[in-house]
């Protein structure tokens, strides 16, 4: 996959999120971290995620938006069930997916970090074309960027977040990138 300037990757859906920031001076992009989302919970489709990292999620549609619709997130990249890639937000930008996060020691991993949005939950597996995804943005991430290290939300925020779940493939990861720094506690 090639990349367009700015940070933009070629080959994917482009929907610009207005939550992001600049990257501290000197901050490398040396890690991704995989998250997992669905809403509402659970339930896969429809466009709510789009809406949410734009700021336009309609807290009225159902009971659980209204618990998230003032929140101001967003990640680089969204991958559906169906293998489509989303990005969000120019991967040059520090994206607001991690929150209070820290990683071997580093804190605040917004700042030299890419978020990746698996369409999932803790309690299903994916779906083999969102690894097939998946597999390919990391390498064009790894082609761009000096990127050390995957770890998933669970580990750059743990005991907050649970996510991508016991369900993510880190066996299948290993496999791939093991020349990388990868979690050790693979469930989250």
């Amino acid at each position: 996959m090639p990349w367009s300037e700015g940070g933009w990757l070629d080959g994917v859906s482009w929907l610009a999120s207005p939550n992001h920031g600049e990257r501290p001076t000197g901050a490398e992009v040396s890690l991704v971290v995989i998250h997992n989302i669905s809403l509402p919970p659970d339930e896969f489709g429809g466009d709510w995620v789009e809406d949410f990292f734009l700021n336009r999620l309609d807290a009225a549609v159902h009971p659980y938006f209204s618990t998230i619709s003032g929140l101001q997130v967003s990640a680089h990249f969204y991958v559906r069930r169906d293998g489509r890639i989303v990005q969000f937000v120019s991967c040059d930008r520090r994206a607001w997916h991690a929150g209070q996060s820290i990683w071997r020691g580093r804190e605040n991993c917004n700042d030299y970090s890419v978020g990746i949005e698996l369409e999932g939950s803790d309690f299903q597996p994916y779906a083999p074309a969102q690894y097939e995804a998946l597999w390919a943005l990391l390498d064009a991430l790894r082609q761009r960027y000096p990127i050390a290290a995957i770890a998933g939300h669970c580990h750059v925020a743990p005991g907050r977040k649970t996510d991508p779940g016991p369900h993510f493939d880190w066996a299948a990861l290993r496999a791939r990138y093991g020349e990388l720094d990868l979690p050790t506690e693979v469930t989250g």
